[in-house]
């Protein structure tokens, strides 16, 4: 089985500063792309930032300059570094993986359970 755990969510005044992090962990041979979505109340989730095995990342446009989505592919990890936070950016953030397991052929998408940042103005 494989498992996501984050970490790093909480309460934050408005022009502040989260690192949230995400460790994958158990049988994995193979971990592609990682990323990050949000999801607020009553909203769709979507997604915040990517980032492939070879280090290329993407971000939606109203994280753009103040995100930066990091991996240390050694520990199986992401990082979301989060800067001038706005109340806007208030939702659950949820890791997301492309994982080979090992002794299985195929990556298959993985999720975390989520963690809160809220961010008061």
């Amino acid at each position: 089985q494989v498992q996501l755990v984050e970490s790093g969510g909480g309460l934050v005044q408005a022009g502040g500063s989260l690192t949230l992090s995400c460790a994958a962990s158990g049988s994995i041979f193979s971990i592609a792309a990682m990323g990050w979505y949000r999801q607020a109340p009553g909203k769709q989730r979507e997604l915040v930032a990517g980032i492939t095995s070879g280090g290329s990342t993407n971000y939606r446009d109203s994280v753009k300059g103040r995100f930066t989505i990091s991996r240390d592919n050694a520990k199986n990890t992401v990082y979301l570094q989060m800067n001038s936070l706005k109340p806007e950016d208030t939702a659950a953030y949820y890791c997301n993986a492309g994982v080979a397991r090992s002794g299985t052929s195929g990556y298959k998408a993985y999720w975390g359970q989520g963690t809160q940042v809220t961010v008061s103005s």
